[in-house]
């Protein structure tokens, strides 16, 4: 049995095909987070994929925004499945159960806690040494706790407290417990690039509640045994901690180093590995210690921000016969039960769709069909007067047009429409003077002229030509196209000044970005960055050196270089 987790930052990474995504991390369960998608945005093709039965929690409250999944093989299909760790989203039978005591926690925080879309549990059957037990995996996404929103940094540890009464209560009721996913806290010195303060590292609340989560006794002989001169101050001041709970990474490398799982894009960390490690997959002690082979992290594999993190046991999972109703392929939209606006929008295939067999009609109808498709238009008239007489006297019927000509379609709205004499005729001058018309040297051109147009207008077909309509003579087009030649054309010089002036002045105005300064350490070409942090500086821009971001010690990482654009340059 091997299970993944990965924090995709958004379901669109999935490019090629979720399915194709699926199979290449070859597992049979799959726990994805962020897919900031909610349930109107989901279509068919990621809810339903072949060969997996998936389970969604999405976000209430914001679009875009958080969201968890969790795909599993249907050769390992899951017996129950619930949405949130509160209960309160369950509607449903098949639901996992065991919810412990939430008094501590008020009805309206344990809505606030579960509106987010951040859990989905599913519970499997297993056979370990030929004897049946239960695993319940909890995919979560922790929130994360914003410096600049102190609410948000205690809505985080409630929702620490609230995962462990979940997966305590379900320990205690007799089933091993597997989380993964991503809890967005490092928990140790060697799990940060780059601790900003040592000595108040384990001072934050988020690694506290880790500490009293997990259990680490016999990590840390391990880790005594193999203790290496870079990291010799990793644990000697940490206390052993009496946690239900196994870190199963660093149960299998209690040492490595540098071993993270989230990098800044913005900063084009992951080419430098200057990340942290957020990504886990915890389990309770004697499940770790009988049934985990490896586990291990994927820094391979991109697409996201995060990288995968998988897992590997020696028990086998028993599939149920079918999906818990939390599956999405019961879901009305997907079921057939219910169609969304956008199935009416997509073009179908028509080769997919057979034609139902009709039943004959009546005699008499057939006949009518038949008379109907032969003179449509008698038709029409004949079921107009049939709607007339059945209007009851003092109400007016509408009064419907029967057109005899062909209705156009859409696309002859844009095609060139043929020269109409008639409406050129009808926009001449009624009445005209002939010895209006002066005499210039230029009246042989303008007769020759008239003179092809009236030999072109005598090749249009009469039908064409509207009689209803006064037709122009000769001198009248004489008229026309002499005004045409003795109007004004706008002098190329005078344009191209104004271009020019114009363009100077958008100049005077516009200016585009300075020419940006080397960095004092490596000589290159600085980047331009804009500040989009509130504060007195917002929108201000400065140069930083354009290597991505590494730790101070590596000398191919950025340097320290800063510089302030001034105001009019």
């Amino acid at each position: 049995m091997k299970i993944v987790t990965w924090n995709i930052n958004g379901i669109r990474t999935f490019r090629g095909g979720i399915k194709k995504a699926l199979d290449s991390l070859d597992a049979d369960i799959i726990c994805v987070q962020e897919t900031k998608v909610t349930r109107d945005l989901l279509d068919e093709r990621t809810a339903i994929v072949d060969g997996y039965n998936s389970y969604f929690s999405f976000s209430r409250g914001r679009s875009g925004y958080s969201g968890v999944a969790t795909y599993c093989k249907d050769s390992v299909t899951p017996f129950a499945a619930e949405e949130g760790l509160t209960g309160l989203l369950t509607n449903h039978e098949g639901a996992v159960g065991c919810y412990a005591d939430q008094t501590q926690f008020c009805s309206e925080e344990l809505q606030l806690l579960d509106n987010e879309g951040r859990a989905v549990i599913t519970q499997h059957k297993t056979m370990c040494q030929d004897k049946e037990q239960t695993v319940t995996i909890i995919n979560v996404y922790c929130p994360r706790a914003d410096p600049e929103k102190p609410e948000r940094k205690q809505f985080k540890l409630q929702f620490y407290k609230l995962l462990q009464c979940r997966a305590e209560a379900i320990l205690k009721d007799g089933s091993h417990v597997i989380i993964l996913g991503d809890v967005n806290t490092s928990h140790r010195q060697i799990d940060h690039c780059d601790p900003s303060d040592i000595e108040d590292f384990g001072e934050n609340p988020g690694r506290k509640w880790l500490n009293g989560f997990l259990h680490d006794d016999g990590q840390r002989e391990e880790r005594q045994d193999d203790k290496t001169d870079e990291e010799p101050e990793v644990t000697s001041t940490e206390p052993i901690h009496s946690g239900k709970f196994v870190d199963t990474f660093r149960y299998f490398h209690p040492t490595r180093p540098n071993a993270f799982t989230c990098w800044s894009t913005l900063t084009g960390a992951r080419q430098t590995n200057y990340g942290t490690r957020i990504d886990y997959i915890f389990a309770d002690c004697q499940l770790a210690a009988e049934q985990f082979l490896a586990a291990d992290i994927m820094p391979e594999v991109e697409g996201s921000d995060h990288c995968p993190v998988w897992g590997k046991l020696s028990c086998s999972l028993v599939p149920s016969s079918k999906p818990p109703p939390l599956c999405t392929r019961y879901l009305p939209e997907f079921a057939g039960k219910q169609q969304k606006l956008s199935r009416f929008l997509v073009k179908v295939d028509q080769k997919s769709i057979c034609p139902e067999p009709r039943e004959a009609l009546p005699g008499s109808q057939e006949e009518e069909e038949r008379r109907e498709n032969l003179k449509p238009i008698d038709a029409g008239k004949k079921r107009l007067l049939t709607s007339d007489a059945a209007v009851p006297k003092g109400k007016k019927a509408k009064i419907v047009k029967v057109s005899s000509k062909p209705q156009g379609s859409l696309l002859s709205f844009f095609k060139p429409k043929l020269t109409n004499v008639s409406s050129t005729e009808a926009s001449c001058e009624k009445t005209l003077n002939p010895d209006e018309v002066a005499s210039s040297p230029n009246s042989q051109k303008v007769s020759s002229t008239s003179e092809a147009v009236s030999s072109a207008t005598s090749t249009v077909p009469e039908d064409v030509l509207d009689a209803s309509q006064p037709q122009c003579t000769k001198e009248e087009n004489d008229k026309q196209m002499k005004r045409k030649q003795l109007s004004p054309e706008p002098s190329v010089g005078k344009t191209d000044s104004k271009k020019g002036a114009s363009l100077v002045f958008w100049k005077s105005i516009l200016h585009g970005p300075p020419p940006p300064p080397p960095c004092k350490v490596h000589g290159e070409p600085c980047v331009l960055r804009t500040v989009k942090k509130e504060g007195p500086n917002m929108g201000k821009q400065f140069f930083v050196c354009c290597r991505p971001q590494g730790h101070a010690s590596n000398p191919e990482a950025r340097c320290n270089f800063f510089m302030w654009v001034e105001k009019g340059k």
